[in-house]
Protein backbone atom coordinates (compact mmCIF):
# COMPACT_ATOMS: atom_id res chain seq x y z
CA UNK A 1 0.00 0.00 0.00
CA UNK A 2 1.50 3.72 -1.25
CA UNK A 3 1.83 5.79 1.52
CA UNK A 4 -0.39 8.47 0.95
CA UNK A 5 0.34 12.72 1.56
CA UNK A 6 -1.28 15.42 2.21
CA UNK A 7 -0.97 18.44 1.52
CA UNK A 8 -2.85 21.67 3.88
CA UNK A 9 -3.75 24.37 1.99
CA UNK A 10 -5.63 26.60 4.38
CA UNK A 11 -2.77 29.10 4.68
CA UNK A 12 -2.49 29.59 1.06
CA UNK A 13 -6.18 28.78 -0.98
CA UNK A 14 -7.87 29.36 2.46
CA UNK A 15 -6.39 32.84 2.33
CA UNK A 16 -9.18 34.17 -0.17
CA UNK A 17 -12.16 33.03 2.32
CA UNK A 18 -10.31 36.18 4.53
CA UNK A 19 -9.54 38.75 1.94
CA UNK A 20 -5.93 37.31 2.91
CA UNK A 21 -5.73 39.28 5.82
CA UNK A 22 -4.57 36.24 7.98
CA UNK A 23 -2.18 38.33 11.09
CA UNK A 24 1.64 36.66 11.10
CA UNK A 25 0.08 35.25 14.30
CA UNK A 26 -2.19 33.38 12.66
CA UNK A 27 0.19 31.75 10.58
CA UNK A 28 1.79 30.86 13.44
CA UNK A 29 -0.85 29.70 15.27
CA UNK A 30 -2.95 27.47 12.13
CA UNK A 31 0.92 25.84 10.64
CA UNK A 32 2.02 25.43 14.29
CA UNK A 33 -1.15 23.16 14.97
CA UNK A 34 -0.71 21.42 11.48
CA UNK A 35 2.68 20.69 12.18
CA UNK A 36 1.40 19.25 15.83
CA UNK A 37 -1.31 17.19 12.95
CA UNK A 38 1.45 15.86 11.07
CA UNK A 39 0.31 16.81 8.19
CA UNK A 40 3.09 16.21 5.56
CA UNK A 41 2.82 19.66 3.63
CA UNK A 42 1.80 23.12 4.75
CA UNK A 43 1.21 25.60 2.05
CA UNK A 44 1.00 29.11 2.94
CA UNK A 45 1.55 32.91 1.50
CA UNK A 46 -1.14 35.08 -0.67
CA UNK A 47 -3.85 33.40 -2.23
CA UNK A 48 -2.68 34.05 -5.19
CA UNK A 49 1.18 32.95 -5.00
CA UNK A 50 3.98 34.77 -4.09
CA UNK A 51 3.88 38.38 -4.49
CA UNK A 52 -0.03 37.65 -5.43
CA UNK A 53 -0.55 41.54 -2.84
CA UNK A 54 -1.33 43.75 -5.35
CA UNK A 55 -4.51 45.97 -6.32
CA UNK A 56 -5.32 43.28 -8.59
CA UNK A 57 -5.75 40.13 -6.41
CA UNK A 58 -6.16 41.88 -3.34
CA UNK A 59 -3.58 43.42 -0.43
CA UNK A 60 -2.44 40.99 2.51
CA UNK A 61 -1.39 42.78 5.59
CA UNK A 62 1.93 41.46 5.51
CA UNK A 63 4.31 40.25 2.58
CA UNK A 64 4.70 36.62 1.51
CA UNK A 65 8.11 36.42 3.10
CA UNK A 66 7.21 37.72 6.65
CA UNK A 67 4.20 34.94 6.43
CA UNK A 68 7.07 32.47 5.15
CA UNK A 69 9.56 33.15 8.17
CA UNK A 70 6.80 33.30 10.59
CA UNK A 71 5.51 30.03 9.19
CA UNK A 72 9.07 28.40 8.97
CA UNK A 73 9.60 29.76 12.61
CA UNK A 74 6.95 26.85 13.92
CA UNK A 75 7.50 23.71 11.36
CA UNK A 76 9.84 21.19 11.41
CA UNK A 77 8.47 17.63 10.21
CA UNK A 78 6.27 19.62 7.74
CA UNK A 79 7.45 21.21 4.78
CA UNK A 80 6.77 24.69 4.08
CA UNK A 81 5.42 25.17 0.40
CA UNK A 82 4.54 27.99 -1.63
CA UNK A 83 2.60 28.58 -4.70
CA UNK A 84 4.34 30.72 -8.01
CA UNK A 85 2.15 31.54 -10.79
CA UNK A 86 4.35 32.26 -13.41
CA UNK A 87 3.70 36.34 -14.48
CA UNK A 88 2.72 36.70 -10.84
CA UNK A 89 5.85 35.51 -9.13
CA UNK A 90 9.43 35.28 -11.00
CA UNK A 91 12.71 33.28 -10.22
CA UNK A 92 14.18 36.23 -7.59
CA UNK A 93 10.55 35.62 -5.69
CA UNK A 94 11.16 32.20 -5.49
CA UNK A 95 15.22 32.46 -4.57
CA UNK A 96 14.07 34.80 -1.71
CA UNK A 97 11.16 32.44 -0.75
CA UNK A 98 13.93 29.82 0.29
CA UNK A 99 15.87 32.16 1.75
CA UNK A 100 12.77 32.65 4.16
CA UNK A 101 12.68 29.18 4.99
CA UNK A 102 10.50 27.50 2.20
CA UNK A 103 11.13 23.50 1.57
CA UNK A 104 8.80 23.11 -1.44
CA UNK A 105 7.13 24.93 -4.51
CA UNK A 106 4.08 24.06 -6.32
CA UNK A 107 4.72 25.87 -9.68
CA UNK A 108 1.20 26.58 -11.17
CA UNK A 109 -0.17 27.49 -14.72
CA UNK A 110 -3.68 26.99 -16.50
CA UNK A 111 -3.75 23.02 -18.06
CA UNK A 112 -2.60 24.83 -21.73
CA UNK A 113 0.44 26.28 -20.61
CA UNK A 114 2.90 24.04 -18.81
CA UNK A 115 5.71 25.30 -20.89
CA UNK A 116 6.00 28.66 -19.31
CA UNK A 117 6.66 26.61 -16.16
CA UNK A 118 10.13 25.78 -17.35
CA UNK A 119 12.32 27.94 -15.76
CA UNK A 120 10.42 28.31 -12.63
CA UNK A 121 11.16 24.45 -12.42
CA UNK A 122 13.97 24.11 -13.24
CA UNK A 123 15.00 27.00 -11.49
CA UNK A 124 13.23 25.65 -8.02
CA UNK A 125 15.12 21.90 -8.49
CA UNK A 126 19.05 24.17 -8.75
CA UNK A 127 18.03 25.50 -5.32
CA UNK A 128 16.83 22.18 -4.36
CA UNK A 129 13.19 22.49 -3.40
CA UNK A 130 10.78 19.95 -3.80
CA UNK A 131 9.14 21.06 -6.66
CA UNK A 132 5.04 19.86 -7.84
CA UNK A 133 3.97 20.92 -11.37
CA UNK A 134 0.13 22.15 -10.38
CA UNK A 135 -1.64 22.00 -13.46
CA UNK A 136 -5.18 24.07 -12.80
CA UNK A 137 -8.60 24.07 -14.88
CA UNK A 138 -7.46 20.36 -15.32
CA UNK A 139 -11.64 19.85 -16.46
CA UNK A 140 -11.28 21.90 -19.58
CA UNK A 141 -9.55 19.41 -21.89
CA UNK A 142 -9.00 15.65 -22.55
CA UNK A 143 -6.13 13.32 -20.93
CA UNK A 144 -4.22 13.03 -23.78
CA UNK A 145 -3.76 16.85 -23.82
CA UNK A 146 -3.34 16.90 -20.28
CA UNK A 147 -0.70 14.16 -20.48
CA UNK A 148 1.14 16.06 -23.72
CA UNK A 149 1.37 19.02 -20.33
CA UNK A 150 2.06 17.16 -18.01
CA UNK A 151 5.19 15.70 -19.72
CA UNK A 152 6.46 18.91 -20.16
CA UNK A 153 6.48 19.35 -16.61
CA UNK A 154 7.56 16.25 -15.75
CA UNK A 155 11.11 16.65 -18.12
CA UNK A 156 11.69 20.00 -16.55
CA UNK A 157 12.19 18.41 -13.64
CA UNK A 158 8.92 18.26 -11.17
CA UNK A 159 9.19 15.98 -8.68
CA UNK A 160 5.34 15.38 -8.93
CA UNK A 161 2.42 16.40 -10.91
CA UNK A 162 -0.74 17.83 -10.16
CA UNK A 163 -4.74 17.12 -11.77
CA UNK A 164 -6.22 20.49 -10.21
CA UNK A 165 -9.66 20.99 -10.47
CA UNK A 166 -9.79 24.51 -9.70
CA UNK A 167 -13.37 25.28 -10.51
CA UNK A 168 -14.59 22.42 -8.63
CA UNK A 169 -16.26 20.58 -11.99
CA UNK A 170 -14.62 17.47 -12.01
CA UNK A 171 -16.99 14.41 -11.18
CA UNK A 172 -15.47 10.93 -9.32
CA UNK A 173 -15.24 8.83 -12.84
CA UNK A 174 -13.48 12.28 -14.10
CA UNK A 175 -10.86 12.24 -12.06
CA UNK A 176 -10.41 8.97 -11.87
CA UNK A 177 -9.64 8.65 -15.48
CA UNK A 178 -7.10 11.68 -15.68
CA UNK A 179 -5.12 10.62 -13.12
CA UNK A 180 -5.03 6.88 -14.22
CA UNK A 181 -3.86 7.97 -17.01
CA UNK A 182 -1.01 9.98 -15.91
CA UNK A 183 -0.35 7.39 -13.89
CA UNK A 184 -0.28 5.00 -16.67
CA UNK A 185 2.36 7.32 -18.33
CA UNK A 186 4.34 9.02 -16.30
CA UNK A 187 7.57 8.46 -13.69
CA UNK A 188 7.06 11.06 -11.13
CA UNK A 189 3.97 10.67 -8.55
CA UNK A 190 0.53 12.04 -9.03
CA UNK A 191 -1.13 14.25 -7.03
CA UNK A 192 -4.90 15.67 -6.92
CA UNK A 193 -6.28 18.75 -5.78
CA UNK A 194 -10.24 19.41 -5.48
CA UNK A 195 -12.90 21.95 -5.03
CA UNK A 196 -15.72 21.09 -3.68
CA UNK A 197 -18.40 23.01 -5.47
CA UNK A 198 -20.19 20.00 -6.69
CA UNK A 199 -19.96 18.45 -3.37
CA UNK A 200 -17.59 15.46 -4.32
CA UNK A 201 -14.08 16.64 -3.43
CA UNK A 202 -13.80 13.85 -0.77
CA UNK A 203 -15.22 11.25 -3.52
CA UNK A 204 -13.02 12.71 -5.46
CA UNK A 205 -9.84 12.79 -3.42
CA UNK A 206 -10.33 9.38 -2.99
CA UNK A 207 -11.09 8.57 -6.69
CA UNK A 208 -7.46 9.82 -7.66
CA UNK A 209 -6.30 7.72 -4.81
CA UNK A 210 -7.84 4.26 -6.23
CA UNK A 211 -6.65 5.75 -9.66
CA UNK A 212 -2.85 6.11 -8.36
CA UNK A 213 -2.48 9.56 -7.03
CA UNK A 214 -0.47 9.73 -3.46
CA UNK A 215 -0.62 13.33 -3.23
CA UNK A 216 -3.82 15.40 -2.04
CA UNK A 217 -4.92 18.12 -0.88
CA UNK A 218 -7.22 19.63 1.77
CA UNK A 219 -7.58 22.57 4.30
CA UNK A 220 -9.22 22.94 7.76
CA UNK A 221 -12.78 22.88 7.35
CA UNK A 222 -12.32 22.97 4.11
CA UNK A 223 -11.50 27.03 3.57
CA UNK A 224 -10.48 28.13 0.30
CA UNK A 225 -11.75 29.67 -2.68
CA UNK A 226 -15.08 29.67 -4.26
CA UNK A 227 -16.91 26.31 -2.26
CA UNK A 228 -13.48 25.76 -0.69
CA UNK A 229 -11.12 22.34 -1.09
CA UNK A 230 -11.71 19.08 0.92
CA UNK A 231 -12.22 19.72 4.21
CA UNK A 232 -8.83 17.90 5.51
CA UNK A 233 -10.86 16.61 8.67
CA UNK A 234 -13.23 14.63 6.54
CA UNK A 235 -10.18 13.25 4.05
CA UNK A 236 -7.83 12.48 6.97
CA UNK A 237 -11.24 10.98 8.65
CA UNK A 238 -12.07 8.61 5.24
CA UNK A 239 -8.55 7.56 4.52
CA UNK A 240 -8.30 6.26 8.02
CA UNK A 241 -11.53 4.44 7.37
CA UNK A 242 -9.88 3.08 4.54
CA UNK A 243 -6.71 2.00 6.27
CA UNK A 244 -4.48 4.21 3.80
CA UNK A 245 -1.03 4.90 5.08
CA UNK A 246 -0.83 8.09 6.14
CA UNK A 247 1.20 10.26 8.64
CA UNK A 248 -1.73 12.63 10.36
CA UNK A 249 -3.37 11.74 13.44
CA UNK A 250 -7.10 12.54 13.22
CA UNK A 251 -7.93 14.23 16.77
CA UNK A 252 -5.13 16.93 16.13
CA UNK A 253 -6.27 17.75 12.76
CA UNK A 254 -10.06 18.05 14.00
CA UNK A 255 -8.66 20.29 16.73
CA UNK A 256 -6.65 22.42 14.50
CA UNK A 257 -10.06 23.52 12.71
CA UNK A 258 -12.37 23.66 15.58
CA UNK A 259 -10.03 25.45 18.55
CA UNK A 260 -7.39 27.06 16.54
CA UNK A 261 -8.70 27.62 12.84
CA UNK A 262 -12.86 28.85 13.41
CA UNK A 263 -12.19 31.09 15.86
CA UNK A 264 -9.53 33.11 13.96
CA UNK A 265 -12.27 33.18 11.07
CA UNK A 266 -14.98 34.02 13.63
CA UNK A 267 -12.38 36.87 14.93
CA UNK A 268 -12.55 38.20 12.12
CA UNK A 269 -16.06 38.43 11.07
CA UNK A 270 -15.94 35.83 8.34
CA UNK A 271 -18.55 33.20 6.90
CA UNK A 272 -17.31 29.45 7.70
CA UNK A 273 -17.72 27.25 4.54
CA UNK A 274 -21.03 26.27 3.41
CA UNK A 275 -23.43 26.04 0.52
CA UNK A 276 -23.61 28.25 -1.69
CA UNK A 277 -25.87 28.28 -5.10
CA UNK A 278 -23.08 30.66 -6.66
CA UNK A 279 -20.49 28.17 -5.86
CA UNK A 280 -22.54 25.44 -7.20
CA UNK A 281 -23.26 26.84 -10.83
CA UNK A 282 -19.35 27.93 -11.06
CA UNK A 283 -18.87 23.99 -10.23
CA UNK A 284 -21.75 23.38 -12.65
CA UNK A 285 -20.15 25.32 -15.44
CA UNK A 286 -16.51 25.31 -14.86
CA UNK A 287 -15.83 28.28 -15.11
CA UNK A 288 -13.38 30.86 -12.83
CA UNK A 289 -15.06 31.44 -9.55
CA UNK A 290 -13.90 35.60 -9.86
CA UNK A 291 -16.59 35.64 -13.00
CA UNK A 292 -19.59 35.69 -10.88
CA UNK A 293 -19.45 39.20 -9.82
CA UNK A 294 -19.38 40.01 -13.47
CA UNK A 295 -21.27 37.95 -14.32
CA UNK A 296 -24.29 39.22 -12.12
CA UNK A 297 -23.77 42.98 -13.02
CA UNK A 298 -23.70 42.02 -16.45
CA UNK A 299 -27.14 40.12 -15.77
CA UNK A 300 -28.63 42.80 -13.86
CA UNK A 301 -27.57 45.50 -16.79
CA UNK A 302 -29.41 43.29 -19.89
CA UNK A 303 -31.75 41.12 -17.84
CA UNK A 304 -30.78 38.12 -18.35
CA UNK A 305 -30.44 34.72 -15.90
CA UNK A 306 -26.81 35.00 -14.78
CA UNK A 307 -27.26 31.10 -14.56
CA UNK A 308 -27.26 31.40 -18.14
CA UNK A 309 -24.43 34.04 -18.50
CA UNK A 310 -22.50 31.03 -16.55
CA UNK A 311 -23.35 28.34 -18.86
CA UNK A 312 -22.85 30.06 -21.75
CA UNK A 313 -19.29 31.12 -20.59
CA UNK A 314 -18.70 27.62 -19.75
CA UNK A 315 -19.19 26.20 -23.44
CA UNK A 316 -17.13 28.96 -24.42
CA UNK A 317 -14.01 27.77 -22.04
CA UNK A 318 -13.73 30.95 -20.78
CA UNK A 319 -10.98 31.56 -18.44
CA UNK A 320 -9.46 34.19 -16.36
CA UNK A 321 -8.24 37.35 -18.63
CA UNK A 322 -11.18 37.12 -20.69
CA UNK A 323 -14.13 38.85 -18.91
CA UNK A 324 -14.82 41.05 -21.50
CA UNK A 325 -16.68 37.74 -22.99
CA UNK A 326 -19.22 38.07 -20.16
CA UNK A 327 -20.70 41.45 -21.39
CA UNK A 328 -20.60 39.87 -25.29
CA UNK A 329 -22.48 36.68 -23.82
CA UNK A 330 -24.94 38.48 -21.43
CA UNK A 331 -25.69 41.04 -24.70
CA UNK A 332 -26.07 38.14 -27.23
CA UNK A 333 -28.69 36.42 -24.77
CA UNK A 334 -31.20 39.84 -24.11
CA UNK A 335 -31.45 39.83 -28.03
CA UNK A 336 -32.11 36.06 -28.10
CA UNK A 337 -34.67 36.52 -24.93
CA UNK A 338 -36.65 39.81 -27.26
Amino acid sequence: MSRIYITDTTLRDGSHSVSHQYTLKDVEKIAGALEEAGVDIVELGHGDGLTGSTINYGFAPHDDFEYIRAGASVLDKSKLAVLLIPGIGIVKDLKKAKECGAKAVRVATHITEADISEQHIKAAKDMDLFTVGFLMMAHMVDKEKLLEQALLMESYGADVVYVTDSAGALLPHEVYERVKYLKENLKVPIGHHAHNNLGVAVANSIAAIQAGATYVDGSLIGLGAGAGNTPTEMLVAVLKKMNMDINADLYKTIDAGDNVLIPIIKEKGKELPGFSSDSLMIGYTGVYSSFMLHARAAANRFGVDVRDILIELGKKKAVGGQEDWIIEVAYELSKDKQ
